[in-house]
């Protein structure tokens, strides 16, 4: 799993990065909000650590841009420990709120954690919506959404990325895909899932041609990870 941490000092930076990496997590680094911001935006982040004192873009302006397009776990890491800071912190969309000097160990404890309860919830429906790592899909509305931003479907587009969506990391078939989505009986030289699949790309993916959504099994079909 990728952990976006963002913080001024380059000691506490790398400190914990050292302690994230011994568990198994990989490592984005920003030393300022900007930064966090555009780490966050081209990649994939399941986790974010902010500091609040950070130049270009202080923390809780970080966190309220990046609630703005998920809702990933944010945890602020700060020297600023007062109860107002903690209420605006927490008013922003913060999951934690940890006092410098800290204990790795148990910073690495409260990110288990909220891992953990993020997982559990970010690929199954809830209230009407399906939300797979930057993706989200709203039923009611029958609309898609990546980072916030609207993508334009039409209805068998949809219907694929609903029911890939709702079962993440599970592999289709082109048969199974084109029986559940359209309905009707699949011949072995229709190449209609595959025109849509590559539809779906150009519209989802950052770079069709290397897709880290909607990914193919060679052999076997296809099935949609979280990016």
């Amino acid at each position: 799993m990728r952990i976006l941490v963002a913080e001024d000092e380059k000691d506490i930076r790398e400190l914990i990065e050292l302690h994230l990496m011994e568990e198994g997590f990989e490592v984005l680094k920003a030393e300022d909000g900007m930064e966090a911001l555009r780490l966050f935006e081209m990649k994939s982040v399941d986790l974010v650590i902010l500091d609040v004192m950070m130049p270009k873009l202080d923390g809780f302006n970080t966190a309220r841009k990046i609630r703005e397009a998920s809702e990933v776990p944010i945890v602020f890491l700060t020297a600023r420990g007062d109860d107002m800071d903690k209420v605006l912190g927490f008013g922003l969309g913060a999951d934690d709120y940890i006092v410098k000097p800290f204990s790795p160990v148990e910073l690495i404890a409260r990110i288990q954690a909220h891992l953990r309860r993020y997982r559990k919830y970010s690929s199954i429906p809830i209230k009407n919506e399906i939300v797979v790592g930057r993706l989200r899909l709203n039923k009611e509305g029958c609309a898609l959404f990546k980072d916030g931003e609207a993508i334009t479907l039409n209805a068998k587009e949809y219907k694929i990325m609903e029911l890939l969506m709702a079962n993440a990391g599970r592999v289709y078939t082109k048969k199974q895909l084109y029986e559940l989505v359209w309905d009707d009986a699949f011949y072995s030289d229709d190449n209609t899932v595959m025109v849509h699949i590559s539809y779906l790309r150009d519209k989802i993916e950052d770079d069709p041609k290397n897709p880290v959504f909607l990914k193919t099994i060679r052999g076997i079909g296809y099935k949609l990870e979280k990016g």
